[in-house]
């Protein structure tokens, strides 16, 4: 077995166009397909192998129905831990929460403290309970420490009492298994019966349900997020031997299929029952997760539980993240650490010199103990890291988690990012990105479903050689349906002719044409009250069987091997021979139908590309369809061929022996199904071509024009032909006019060879101000984004709808899901999801702006707090001995980090803006120093570093010096240490709470308060550690007693403080306007201007309405922006509209369409 494996791992990474029809492959590594390999080496020599080609390489999973003991017999055990074996196959009950009551706190703890910051205060102290370093109590390190501690904790309780309580409502259901039983409870190889609206409690084979032919409809919304219904079937042997309880009962098939994996589209297997074996594939499993519908009641056997189902396997890994700031804090911080270690080792030795040299000769200093000076210098170095490690901000982590909280929570709430239609408003599904969406440089979006709506309209059609649709301006009025009772009455069509060609039935292409859309496709129909609701895969599908009912080729039902359509006036019935389905590498779909008549004949529609290369050399019409199809892909329509086939008797009896064959492969089932098709697929004779219109959503245009402003580069990824993508890329403003277009001829780079090409291809693509990359796999979404990050070292953002998107979401810096059509896969691994592309702008330019300068101007003030308040230190020790003596008193030190300085910085780091929301969408151009990262940089970091130790001097000096020779108002010198401290310490708090106001651009009341509250708390707290009460409670913590209440009745003092507060702020006042006065930023100016503008704003909102309502043509063609780069024509109208030069497209551009706008500046 172990061999067989071994193979399959290795043959998993050649095999090119898997990736392409599966876009989770990447989740699946080889490290696990070793995994596999290496669990089956522990079988034992004596276990019966059976013939080689009955176990192929794919399948090594085996399940008996009706036989619990089987699962646990030792040839399917896997070693666990060393002696202890475990049965292969999972129970059910499943774990998704991280702790549980026991748990929780060890591992919690042990998760902090794979932090090194929360480590290196651990170590602290231990340090200072060592009592021959110790110069600060303990508890100045325990208080902040626990604090940080408890606040993350408390965050991750609460995540994860919300897993909990999803645990309880996921596993209670109960499936009746002819004896009621609880999810957990269920096993591999049990029959089991599901009801009706049950939610599927494991992965199970279908047997048979209460509907004909054992369909069974499932709702896969927690699986993709799709609401339509997909069918299942049960085989048909099961399904006429497996009725009753009993025959279930003895049921006792022995299934092998491909171990547990994450492929949601994909399942091999057969059954061996009554000694013959059956193909089982996906469209026999019904997958947990899944939700009965529309069936009575259904059996079906378990073959994967608990975290062996594909809904479990594809909670995969997601890629740990980090900021580009992120990195840069931590650099920061290892550099703090080191300047610590050199002071802390400088102070050291000044300590030795000075015990040589004073210490040692003063007999008043003697304390007893026989030290020489190098160890009293060792101990003074341990004495100074831990008076110094203020330097190190603690609550350095804890304040940006909660600041980043605070942002996540302001998105979540934005409702200009709520949409109402849908109602989904945005998500911030990471709390840990917010500040990168203000460095964006390139976005790669995908375009189905995320720039256009997706929903689909059939517009126009092409049949043998004409083309019908292209609405000529006389008749504007739609068609009308009123002759077919079966007519969708949303459905809109403008050509008259064909409707007529139709009812007269004169034309048999025509009808062909109609015939054909009616009855290849895999749509699903219901019937409500009346009413035909159609259930289709795809948008594309579902408008192109709608259009066929229209016309009057309605699809009524369909059964497992039957089809029914009703033809004008008539019911028919096909049997349907066999369905090729449609997959990313076929790109075609087709049916085998024979008719009434007994003819047989196949059916076929694909793309263009695939379906010119299988014509027959004599099917007519090939030039003209190819025109009409160039003329569509100009118009942005997405085009499918249609064409058929005639198949003799003994042709299909020869082929279907084949297919039978082809279809119970073990090995490489797929490939040998693709050989099969090809055959049948070939000489077709073409019949026409339908074209559909993919709306473009509200505000695209707009939206990527303000982004390229903002000199955002945006990138299209798409599958479609390169006309249809240009032609997408003019009408979404993407390339306009003036703009000079290349074409880059297949830039192959998947061999790591060519990595010169690579660069080429990077630095070319870069340079344009945008790039459209059409017939693209998910696999090469992916790879292209990691180029230019890898490249370009760029900050770069996704954004998709669909699974087909989802490697790009997970590759990119930042990934966004847009909540459409496609379903929740691509929102399920994103960063930030919401439901229109508009809003991506506001995100960027509004959340993602404020965000980053937020965080710098936290960052910043913070290591300036730290500096200002811990070098105060450094400047005492040179008058104490370098002794390692606090310049403050103990609890001073404790309660600055936490008490005394941390609201209004954190309000700063919560609220601040520089100029509001409608300002910055007005002027992308506010957004570019994020992209140069220009506010936190090293640069800024030395900068504060220097501030800090410039007013740490001021703050240490200038008292100092009034100390020196003076004189109290009775006669007493108020130059005592203790008054020294409570100077220093007031002249701080005011000149920090002080210059944080100056670093506020939005005051609210709450910045006042917190201000005001942080010196207010301060003189508080300092009169009630001073007091005598305290002192006789605690006589060893608190020894300062009545210091603060002496030192503040002597005026001198007051005046001591304002003093050394004014020289510590006037420099920075001065710097600042001159700043803002010779080199004001773009935010100066806009700042500066601000009322300005708003009025401008106003004048303009309510002009808007009319002024737009001039150019009523569609969107799709008719705007173009000219733009030229200055601000000149930011700042006065808005924007000028011009039409674009009649050059492209034709009469076709005039489908009306009030262009519903908003202001840009929402």
């Amino acid at each position: 077995g172990a061999k067989m494996s071994r193979r399959r791992a290795d043959s998993q990474g050649s095999l090119g166009p898997d990736d392409e029809v599966m876009p989770y492959s990447d989740d699946e590594t080889d490290d696990e397909l070793d995994a596999s390999s290496e669990e089956e080496l522990e079988e034992p020599p004596g276990a019966p192998q059976p013939p080689a080609e009955v176990r192929p390489s794919e399948m090594g999973w085996k399940v008996k129905a009706n036989d619990r003991p089987y699962h646990h017999l030792p040839e399917f055990e896997k070693k666990v831990f060393l002696c202890i074996k475990k049965s292969r196959y999972s129970g059910n009950a499943i774990k998704t929460y991280k702790y549980n009551v026991l748990t929780f706190i060890p591992l919690n703890l042990y998760e902090q403290f794979k932090r090194v910051a929360n480590l290196y205060f651990l170590a602290l102290l231990i340090l200072q309970i060592i009592p021959d370093i110790s110069t600060l109590p303990w508890y100045t390190t325990l208080i902040p420490l626990v604090v940080v501690l408890g606040v993350t904790a408390i965050k991750d309780l609460v995540d994860d009492l919300v897993r909990h309580m999803y645990k309880t409502s996921d596993g209670s259901s109960v499936c009746f298994r002819f004896q009621s039983s609880k999810w957990r409870n269920i096993e591999v190889g049990d029959v089991v019966r599901l009801r009706k609206n049950d939610f599927i409690p494991a992965d199970i084979l279908l047997l048979s349900s209460s509907n004909p032919n054992s369909l069974c409809y499932v709702e896969t919304a927690e699986l993709d997020g799709e609401t339509n219904l997909k069918f299942k079937l049960g085989l048909r042997v099961t399904d006429e031997q497996l009725q009753e309880e009993r025959q279930l009962a003895e049921f006792d098939a022995l299934i092998e299929c491909e171990e547990p994996n994450n492929r949601l589209d994909k399942f091999i297997g057969t059954m061996l029952w009554q000694s013959e074996r059956y193909p089982l594939d996906l469209d026999n499993m019904l997958l947990r997760g899944c939700k009965v519908r529309n069936t009575e009641e259904c059996h079906g056997l378990v073959i994967f539980a608990g975290a062996d189902t594909k809904i479990m396997r594809n909670g995969g890994k997601t890629r740990f993240k980090r900021t580009k700031i992120d990195e840069l804090m931590n650099y920061m911080v290892y550099t703090i650490f080191a300047l610590l270690i050199l002071v802390a080792a400088g102070l050291a030795i000044g300590h030795s010199f000075w015990y040589e040299e004073i210490g040692s000769n003063a007999w008043y200093l003697y304390d007893g103990k026989d030290q020489s000076a190098s160890y009293r210098g060792f101990l003074s170095f341990w004495g100074y890291i831990i008076v110094l490690n203020t330097m190190v901000p603690i609550s350095l982590y804890v304040s940006v988690e909660v600041i980043r909280l605070g942002q996540s929570k302001f998105i979540n709430w934005d409702l200009q990012m709520y949409f109402a239609e849908k109602d989904t408003p945005a998500k911030a599904r990471t709390t840990t990105l917010n500040e990168q969406l203000g460095q964006i440089e390139y976005i790669f979006s995908d375009k189905t479903g995320t720039l256009t709506q997706n929903v689909m309209q059939f517009k126009k059609c092409t049949i043998a050689g004409r083309s019908y649709g292209t609405d000529l301006l006389c008749c504007s009025r739609p068609v009308d349906w009123s002759w077919n009772q079966h007519a969708d009455r949303k459905f809109e069509f403008m050509d008259h002719s064909l409707v007529a060609i139709i009812r007269s039935k004169k034309d048999k292409d025509v009808t062909e044409f109609f015939k054909l859309l009616s009855l290849c496709h895999t749509v699903m129909v219901e019937n409500k009250d009346g009413e035909l609701v159609y259930q289709a895969a795809s948008p594309d599908e579902g408008a192109l069987v709608t259009a066929a009912r229209n016309f009057g080729y309605v699809f009524l039902s369909r059964t497992q091997d039957t089809i029914s359509i009703k033809e004008m006036d008539h019911e028919t019935t096909y049997e349907m021979l066999a369905l090729l389905d449609f997959n990313s590498d076929r790109k075609r779909m087709s049916i085998i139908l024979k008719f009434p008549d007994g003819r047989v004949r196949l059916y076929c529609k694909g793309a263009d590309t695939v379906i010119y290369e299988r014509l027959s050399p004599n099917s007519r019409h090939k030039e003209t369809t190819q025109t009409a199809l160039d003329e569509f892909a100009n118009a942005t329509l997405r085009t499918l061929c249609l064409c058929y086939k005639d198949i003799s008797a003994d042709e299909y009896a020869a082929w279907s022996r084949k297919h039978k064959d082809a279809q119970v492969a073990m090995v490489d089932r797929d490939a040998a199904l693709d050989r099969v098709y090809e055959e049948i697929e070939s000489n077709l004779m073409l019949i026409g071509a339908t074209a559909i219109e993919d709306k473009l959503q509200d505000g695209v245009p707009e939206t990527i024009a303000t982004l390229a402003k903002a000199d955002i580069k945006i990138w299209v990824l798409t599958g479609d032909k390169k006309e249809t993508a240009e032609n997408i890329g003019y009408s979404c403003s993407l390339l306009t006019d003036d703009m000079q277009i290349h074409y880059g001829e297949d830039v192959n780079n998947n061999k790591d060879g060519n990595m010169s090409l690579q660069i080429d291809f990077v630095d070319m693509a870069c340079e344009c101000e945008a790039v459209i990359c059409c017939r693209v796999t998910p696999k090469q979404k992916a790879n292209v984004v990691s180029l230019v990050k890898k490249y370009k070292k760029a900050v770069t953002l996704s954004i998709g709808d669909g699974a087909n998107d989802v490697n790009m979401i997970k590759t990119a810096d930042i990934g966004v899901g847009i909540s459409g059509q496609e379903g929740m896969q691509a929102v399920m691994s994103s960063d930030y999801a919401f439901a229109q592309f508009r809003y991506l702008e506001r995100l960027l330019l509004v959340h993602g702006r404020w965000s980053y300068i937020r965080m710098c101007k936290f960052l910043r003030y913070f290591f300036f707090k730290n500096f200002a308040f811990t070098l105060v230190h450094f400047w005492y020790s040179f008058f104490s001995g370098y002794s390692s003596q606090v310049a403050y008193e103990d609890w001073f030190i404790t309660l600055y980090n936490l008490c005394y300085s941390s609201l209004p910085v954190l309000l700063v780091g919560l609220l601040d803006q520089d100029v509001n929301d409608k300002l910055s969408l007005k002027f992308p151009k506010l957004y570019l120093p994020g992209q140069q990262g220009s506010m936190f940089n090293y640069k800024n970091f030395f900068i504060s570093l220097f501030h800090g130790i410039f007013v740490s001097l001021i703050i240490f000096f200038i008292p100092y010096g009034a100390f020196l020779q003076t004189m109290g108002q009775d006669g007493e010198a108020p130059s005592d240490y203790q008054s020294l401290a409570v100077v220093t310490a007031s002249s701080l708090i005011f000149t920090v709470n002080l210059q944080i106001s100056l670093d506020t651009s939005y005051w609210t009341f709450v910045n006042c308060f917190a201000v005001l509250g942080s010196i207010a708390i301060y003189f508080g707290i300092m009169f009630d550690i001073h007091s005598a009460g305290i002192h006789v409670i605690f006589p060893s913590q608190f020894t300062f007693t009545g210091a603060a209440s002496n030192a503040l009745r002597q005026p001198y003092l007051w005046l001591t403080i304002i003093l050394t507060v004014g020289i510590s702020l006037l420099p920075v006042i001065c710097i600042q306007f001159l700043h803002k006065t010779i080199w004001p930023s773009v935010g100066d100016k806009v700042q500066r201007n601000r009322k300005k503008y708003e009025m401008e704003m106003q004048v303009e909102e309510k002009k808007k309405p009319s002024a737009f309502q001039r150019g009523r043509r569609s969107r799709r063609s008719a705007y173009a922006f000219s733009h030229s780069r200055g601000y000149a024509d930011l700042i006065s109208s808005g924007r000028s509209i011009r039409r674009r030069p009649p050059a492209r497209g034709g009469p076709q551009d005039s489908i009306r369409e009030v262009p519903h706008r908003e202001a840009e500046n929402i």
